[in-house]
């Protein structure tokens, strides 16, 4: 299934391009993946700027598939790239789009990068290195990943240039919340104290003597910047040597611009009061960047194992092997994720499923890891590593859609660098133009420009997003929803109508034959034949007839199938013993022109009844017919009703018949159903509903219903807990059976919405009030540093509040 979708953002996820160089007419070929490209905005700006490439000749844009394919006849493409990287994007070249596997990115953690400002110091940096080929950022975690191509050292060199220290990541699995660094150190906190004490100390003296420039004053006033600012200044001047208007730059200008005009106890205040806010905006970030990690403390280090001999003895989690036979007490929490082999009991899986219910366990029954085992001891076999259990599979999974870049994100970091720089161009027309043209008074227009500096930085702006976006995606997945990146969590409130598949998703999936009708010959050789052939497929209905067949415990073994094929949307086919056969349903006997009168009239009954009907056909005549059912789920009257109280249209996609389609929609309350569907024809039908209603989802198991799942705007996978494919394909996955979880998700995505919207006004009106207040000169340094880092805290704690919802229906 693919995870790019129209009119969004596939954050980290990348698809393959096949043949990246290739011969054209007479030109090199170069395809490019570009996760940012995805409207006619981006596109313009690419071909601005790939126009002045020497070289460059056609250039085909597939803003859908994030694709761009360049004509050229450079020997080396690296000023493509380049180019490309010039306007803030990262291109992917061809195969190595999707080849993590075979290319795998170097992982740095840096400890200094922990907001946009770093990561935007870090981006221009890298970009103009040509053995790069993609970056990606996670500020929450402090990693880096790079795709490059040689040796990792120039990479390293170039980040300690710019101040940070790069550590490589060596085995991510491994990594616990102990690795994330502590922000507030024991020594940062005393240097602090004493940069403060001196600080008061310089305001007191000034204000008690009248006398802002005298030796003492000047020299608490110097210690307190030395002790508290030196890293600011080191922060900035690699700022602006690298051409980049950060906070640091701009504070750093601001200080020293205070210091000239004779402002001294005001520049200490200003670097001290910008250094504590720095600190505890950090501590605060915390919050977000841990919310996942704590994850991992869920699942024990140790765990019991059998040993060879026979005996048991606590093991290392991470070293059991997959097929051991491990054990839990009652009250412990399972280590591994596994198959219960021996005992009873029941399993509080709400860390993995959000469910709120301990759920009953025996033999044959699933676990996971990071889950508690109420009462009973048991034992069960491994099925996973330690690194690939079910909850090592969400925390990496939610880590790869922090890193992703919501639309919200993107239009933040669009504006912001537009932002920055006009602001500092109008602080200095301000503190130029009135004195040279109006007579105005040179250093009261300087301090209003120092202070419309402070105001400039967009951090409260920049950071809003992220802490919000991760916020959401924790709340989430500590609800039981797996959401794959921050554009689906933006999006899955504009979800006007969602496509349900009907069996295993408003059904529980497992059917059972319910009717038997021998039409001709002997019926249970009629019977048999059907079991022979739905013995070969993995269809519900061919699973429930087959079911059936061996329950009955009839000692003949089921036939040897020759030539089998499964025939899409209408059953399957056969031979046996020379014979061709047929099992499909009512559409299939249509097709092969064997229905009668007889035949149709038992179809129409069963069918008026909410049944499913397979018919096994031999060339020239029905043999038997079966009939199915399969039982509602306890949830999904309630989660439709849920749905439409939110105004979310319901539609059931099936390829069941249209009139058991309509019999369930009847019972579940949906507004539409359609029947008799094909794997195209479901297509058809999200491309009908997206063009009369707008964005629409579609809830599937995340294998069968792929084509659908991927054409609609966003793709939710049921009961995704334990299985890699619907974990890894889907954009929602839902750990449990639980429907009602989808109008759970759709009030998560709008509170997300409206605290992203929430925290944008708000950080632009503080600038924009204060930005009014220092060009009519009531508004000081310090208070513009408590503006700038109070917008930046609140928008912070605001985002920080998505966290709660995780334990509270929202």
């Amino acid at each position: 299934m693919s995870d790019c979708k129209n009119e969004s953002c596939c954050g980290p996820a990348v698809v393959p391009v096949a043949n990246p160089m290739t011969a054209l007419s007479g030109a090199s070929v170069l395809e490019l993946q570009i996760a940012q490209m995805d409207c006619p905005t981006e596109e313009g700006l690419l071909r601005q700027s790939l126009s002045r490439v020497p070289g460059v000749g056609k250039l085909d844009f597939n803003l859908v598939q994030r694709k761009l394919r360049v004509e050229h006849d450079l020997a080396d493409p690296s000023p493509i790239l380049a180019a490309v990287r010039v306007v803030g994007m990262d291109p992917v070249v061809g195969e190595k789009a999707g080849s993590r596997n075979a290319a795998p990115a170097t992982v740095f953690r840096i400890e200094d990068m922990c907001c946009p400002t770093e990561e935007t110091l870090i981006r221009n940096r890298l970009a103009t290195m040509p053995q790069i080929e993609r970056l990606e950022f996670n500020l929450m975690q402090r990693r880096l990943s790079v795709w490059h191509s040689g040796d990792a050292f120039p990479i390293e060199a170039a980040l300690g240039s710019l101040g940070m220290r790069a550590v490589q990541v060596q085995d991510q699995s491994t990594q616990t919340a102990a690795d994330v660094p502590t922000t507030m150190a024991k020594r940062e906190a005393l240097g602090l104290g004493l940069g403060l004490a001196a600080a008061i100390g310089a305001e007191v003296l000034a204000w008690s003597t009248g006398d802002e420039n005298s030796f003492i004053v000047i020299a608490l006033s110097l210690a307190a910047i030395a002790i508290s600012g030196l890293g600011v200044y080191k922060k900035g001047w690699i700022a602006l040597r690298n051409r980049n208007l950060n906070i640091n730059a701009l504070m750093s200008i601001a200080v020293t611009g205070a210091v000239l005009i004779g402002q001294w106890p005001e520049a200490a205040m200003v670097m001290v009061l910008f250094a504590i806010a720095e600190l505890i905006e950090a501590r605060s970030l915390d919050r977000a960047r841990n919310a996942i990690q704590s994850l991992m403390a869920l699942a024990p280090d140790t765990v019991s194992v059998r040993l060879p001999d026979g005996s048991w003895g606590e093991r290392d989690a991470a070293t059991v092997a997959v097929s051991s036979i491990a054990r839990v007490r009652p009250g412990g929490r399972i280590a591994l994720d596994g198959e219960v082999t021996e005992g009873q009991t029941t399993v509080n899986q709400a860390a993995i499923t959000g469910e709120s219910i301990p759920v009953a366990k025996g033999i044959g029954d699933k676990v996971f890891a990071g889950t508690v085992n109420e009462n009973g001891a048991f034992e069960y076999r491994v099925t996973a590593s330690h690194s690939n259990s079910t909850l090592s599979r969400i925390i990496r999974a939610v880590e790869e859609a922090q890193a992703s870049r919501a639309p919200t994100q993107r239009f933040v970091d669009q504006f912001s660098r537009i932002y920055t720089p006009a602001v500092f161009v109008i602080a200095l027309l301000v503190a130029v133009v009135p004195p040279l043209i109006f007579d105005g008074e040179l250093m009261a227009w300087i301090y209003k420009a120092l202070v419309m500096l402070v105001i400039a930085c967009p951090c409260a702006l920049v950071i809003s997003t992220p802490v919000s976006i991760v916020s959401g995606l924790a709340a989430a997945a500590r609800a039981g929803i797996l959401v794959k990146g921050g554009v689906y969590l933006e999006q899955g409130g504009r979800l006007r109508s969602i496509a349900l598949d009907k069996t295993g998703t408003i059904t529980h999936g497992s059917p059972m034959v319910t009717d038997f009708y021998p039409l001709k010959g002997d019926g249970e050789r009629g019977f048999w034949l059907a079991a022979s052939l739905a013995e070969r497929s993995d269809h519900p209905v061919s699973s429930a007839v087959s079911r059936y067949w061996a329950k009955q415990g009839h000692a003949a073994q089921l036939a040897e199938v020759a030539d089998f094929e499964a025939l899409a949307g209408r059953g399957t086919k056969g031979r046996i013993d020379g014979a061709w056969f047929y099992l499909g349903n009512h559409r299939l006997v249509e097709e092969l022109g064997v229905c009668n009168a007889e035949t149709e009239g038992i179809i129409d009954r069963l069918e008026q009844e909410g049944k499913t009907v397979a018919v096994l056909c031999d060339e020239t005549v029905p043999l038997v017919l079966i009939g199915v059912a399969d039982t509602i789920r306890s949830t999904s009257r309630a989660a439709i009703a849920e749905l439409h109280q939110l105004g979310v249209r319901t539609v059931m996609l099936t390829g069941d018949n249209v009139v058991t389609a309509g019999a369930i929609a009847r019972q579940v309350g949906i507004d539409d159903a359609r029947g008799s569907l094909l794997p195209e024809d479901k297509l058809a039908a999200i491309e009908d509903e997206r063009t009369k209603f707008g964005t629409v989802g579609m809830v599937g198991d995340g294998i069968n219903d792929a084509p659908a799942l991927a054409k609609a705007d966003i793709g939710f996978a049921m009961g995704a807990a334990g299985t890699d494919t619907a974990i890894e394909t889907a954009d929602v996955a839902l750990m449990d059976d639980d429907l009602g979880k989808l109008a759970q998700f759709i009030r998560l995505s709008r509170k997300t919405a409206r605290i992203l919207r929430q925290n944008i006004v708000l950080a632009l009106a503080i600038k924009a009030v204060f930005m009014i207040l220092a060009f009519a000169g009531t508004a000081t340094l310090w208070m513009a540093v408590f503006a700038d880092m109070g917008a930046s805290l609140l928008v912070v704690f605001n985002g920080l509040r998505l966290l709660k919802l995780a334990r509270h229906k929202v």
